[in-house]
C-alpha cells in the first residue's frame, strides 16, 4: 500500500550529530557522524515507502559530503537547502520549496510532517506553515523550551528510533481517515 504521509526532515542534530562535524577552510562540512539509530531509522522509513524530503539550513556541498560519506543520500527524494533557497527556516519559503519539489498542494499539508531539533526554526516554521511538527530533543545544543504556541511541537521524540512507531501511527490514522 502506498504511504500517504510525507516526511520533511532537518539534518543537523536530527540525523547528523553536529558535535562530530569537521569543516574545511571554507566552512564546508567534510565529515560528520550519525546520531545513534538515525541511519537505521532513515533507511527503515525509506524502505517502508515514505517520501522523505530534506528541509535544512546549511550549504549544499556540506550535505552532499555527509550523505555521500554515510551512504544515505538515496533516502531523500528531494532536498530543500537554505543556501539554494536564499532564506533559512522558519521562513515559509523553505517549506513552499519542499512542497513544490514534491508536487504537493495546499490540500496535501495535512499529510506532511516536519521532523527537526529546533523549536524556533523547525517547529515554529512547520506550525506556521500548517503542517505537523515533530521535535527530536536528542541534542542539548539548543533550547527546547517553546517561547510561544508556535514553538510548541505537535509531537516530541527523544531519539531517532522512536520516530518509527510515531510515523506508522500517523500513517495509520491517515489511511483510516482516507477510507471513511
Amino acid at each position: 500500500m502506498q504511504k500517504k504521509l510525507i516526511i520533511f526532515t532537518d539534518s543537523g542534530d536530527t540525523i547528523i550529530d553536529e558535535g562530530t562535524e569537521i569543516r574545511n577552510d571554507e566552512d564546508i562540512v567534510i565529515h560528520a557522524e550519525l546520531i545513534p539509530g538515525a541511519g537505521e531509522t532513515l533507511k527503515a522509513l525509506y524502505d517502508a515507502g515514505y517520501v522523505i524530503a530534506m528541509v535544512a539550513d546549511g550549504e549544499e556541498q556540506s550535505f552532499t559530503n555527509v550523505y555521500e560519506e554515510n551512504g544515505l543520500g538515496y533516502c531523500f527524494h528531494t532536498r530543500t537547502i537554505s543556501e539554494i533557497v536564499g532564506v533559512q527556516k522558519p521562513s515559509e519559503r523553505m517549506f513552499i520549496d519542499a512542497m513544490e519539489k514534491n508536487h504537493l498542494t495546499e490540500e496535501d499539508k495535512k499529510r506532511v510532517v516536519m521532523i527537526g531539533n529546533n523549536v524556533r526554526k523547525d517547529v515554529a516554521g512547520a506550525n506556521r506553515f500548517g503542517i505537523t511538527s515533530i521535535l527530536i530533543d536528542w541534542s542539548p545544543r539548543y533550547d527546547m523550551n517553546p517561547a510561544d504556541e508556535w514553538e510548541t511541537p505537535d509531537y516530541t521524540v527523544h531519539e531517532p528510533k522512536e520516530l518509527l512507531a510515531l510515523i506508522e501511527s500517523l500513517e495509520a490514522k491517515l489511511q483510516k481517515d482516507g477510507n471513511e
